[in-house]
């Protein structure tokens, strides 16, 4: 297996992004509709926070059993804000990272999701799905 292939190669670069602004409604409608499970969190351009289909359960009991559900009882998440529940101490990657380094930072840390930025710019997002598919894929 190949150690310095850079995470560019693997990372979803169509990104579903969140402003700051934006509900918890909304989230979990970006969340079904696009089936991820990760979300970074923006202002203007700039990535200030990550928030996950976990946090929202954690808050709520949103209908996880049906993700085919279109209705959402926004009640809970009217209690809160996209700021208030998202990750904020993020770890970023470039995306000359390698697959490798990548794996070792989610390995050893208690989240699933890396935000790949070239400067300040959000380029990409690697999860643990991307590195599992990756694995699959050399075998």
């Amino acid at each position: 297996m190949k150690q310095i292939v850079p995470v560019s190669t693997i990372m979803t670069k169509e990104v579903v992004k969140l402003n700051i602004t934006d509900t918890l409604t909304k989230a979990e409608g970006l969340f079904k509709k696009h089936r991820i499970r990760h979300i970074p969190v923006m202002t203007g351009n700039k990535i200030i926070g990550m928030l996950s289909y976990t946090d929202l359960l954690r808050i709520s009991f949103a209908d996880a059993i049906d993700d085919e559900e279109e209705e959402v009882d926004a009640t809970v998440y009217n209690m809160f804000s996209v700021e208030q529940v998202m990750a904020k101490n993020l770890v970023s990657i470039s995306p000359e990272t390698t697959i490798k380094e990548a794996a070792e930072i989610l390995a050893s840390k208690e989240f699933h999701a890396l935000p790949v930025v070239e400067g300040n710019l959000l380029v990409g997002i690697v999860t643990t799905t991307d590195l599992i598919k990756y694995l699959i894929n050399q075998y």
